[in-house]
C-alpha cells in the first residue's frame, strides 16, 4: 500500500513537471551536402553533391507548431559532361555557384515534442516557407575564373538583343523541408533534414534561352572574347552547335536545388507554475 502511494505521488509529480514545461524554441547548426537541378541536370540526377551548411533560430508557438528563421549556404555546380544525353554532352557547358539564402518557414511537428521527458523526445517534422538568395554563377576558361552574369552569355545587355536584360543577383525561393529530430537531453537535440527549394530564376546555372553568338565582338587583336568562348563551348569537343537562335536552355522550367544536412540544436525552455487544482 505504501509503495502504491509512493508511485502515485511520483506520477503526479512527473505530470505536474511535464505540464509546467514550456519548450520556447531552438538554436541550430547543421552541415551536409547540396545538389542542383536545372538546365544542365534536367533529369534530376544526384551525382555531384557539394557542401551545404546552415544555422537557424526557431520559435515554438506550441509543442507542434514553430516558426523558423534560417540562414543557409549551398555550393552548387554541374557540367554537361556528366549527362548520358549525347546532345547535352556536345553542348559542353558547366558552372559553379555559391548560394546564400535567408528564409522564414513554418514548422509542424508530427508528435508532441518535450525534450528531457521520456516518450516525448522524438518527432518527424515538415516545414514550408519563403526565402531570398543571392547567386552569381561562374566558370573556368584556361584556368581563369569568369563570373558569367556580367558577360551576358545569351545576349543579355547587347544592343542587338534589346529585349534581353541581365538577370539579377537575387531571387526568391520556396523551401520545403522533411526532417526528424531526437532530444539527447533537455538541452540538446540531434536532427537530420532534407530541404528542396523551388526558385523564381532559371539562371542559377547561367543557362536558359537561346544562343546569341553575334552579341560578342572580337577583341582588338581579332581574337574571340572570353564571353564568346564561354557562351558556347561545344568547340572544345567538335563542331560548334551554338548557332544564333538555337535553343541553349529550357527557360520555362525554373532551376531548383536541395540540401541534406545533419546537425545539433540547443533548446530554449522555461517552466511555469501549473494551475492550482480547483482554480
Amino acid at each position: 500500500m505504501v509503495i502504491a502511494f509512493v508511485l502515485m505521488g511520483l506520477n503526479n509529480a512527473n505530470a505536474q513537471l511535464l505540464n509546467s514545461f514550456v519548450h520556447q524554441g531552438e538554436l541550430g547548426l547543421s552541415l551536409g551536402a547540396a545538389h542542383y537541378f536545372g538546365d544542365l541536370n534536367p533529369n534530376s540526377a544526384i551525382n555531384r553533391p557539394k557542401m551545404a551548411a546552415g544555422a537557424f533560430f526557431q520559435k515554438q508557438l506550441s509543442n507542434y507548431i514553430g516558426i523558423r528563421l534560417s540562414g543557409d549556404f549551398s555550393m552548387l555546380g554541374y557540367a554537361d559532361k556528366y549527362s548520358s544525353n549525347p546532345v547535352q554532352v556536345a553542348r559542353n557547358l558547366s558552372f559553379n555557384d555559391n548560394i546564400w539564402e535567408l528564409s522564414v518557414s513554418g514548422i509542424f511537428n508530427f508528435f508532441e515534442f518535450r525534450p528531457g521527458f521520456d516518450g516525448y523526445e522524438f518527432t518527424p517534422y515538415l516545414g514550408l516557407g519563403v526565402g531570398v538568395f543571392s547567386y552569381d554563377p561562374y566558370a573556368y576558361l584556361n584556368g581563369v575564373k569568369y563570373y558569367l552574369r556580367p558577360l551576358g552569355t545569351e545576349g543579355q545587355g547587347s544592343p542587338l538583343y534589346p529585349n534581353l536584360h541581365p538577370y539579377g543577383p537575387v531571387a526568391m525561393s520556396v523551401p520545403f523541408t522533411v526532417g526528424m529530430k531526437y532530444a539527447l537531453n533537455e538541452h540538446m537535440n540531434v536532427f537530420a533534414e532534407v530541404t528542396y527549394r523551388f526558385t523564381s530564376t532559371d539562371y542559377i546555372d547561367d543557362v536558359s534561352g537561346n544562343y546569341a553568338p553575334d552579341a560578342f565582338p572580337t577583341l582588338p587583336d581579332g581574337s574571340p572574347s572570353p564571353a564568346f568562348l564561354l557562351q558556347d563551348r561545344s568547340y572544345e569537343l567538335g563542331p560548334s552547335v551554338g548557332i544564333k537562335g538555337r535553343q541553349r536552355g529550357n527557360g520555362p522550367q525554373k532551376d531548383a536545388f536541395a540540401s541534406f544536412k545533419i546537425g545539433i540544436s540547443f533548446n530554449l525552455q522555461t517552466y511555469h507554475c501549473p494551475p492550482t487544482p480547483g482554480k
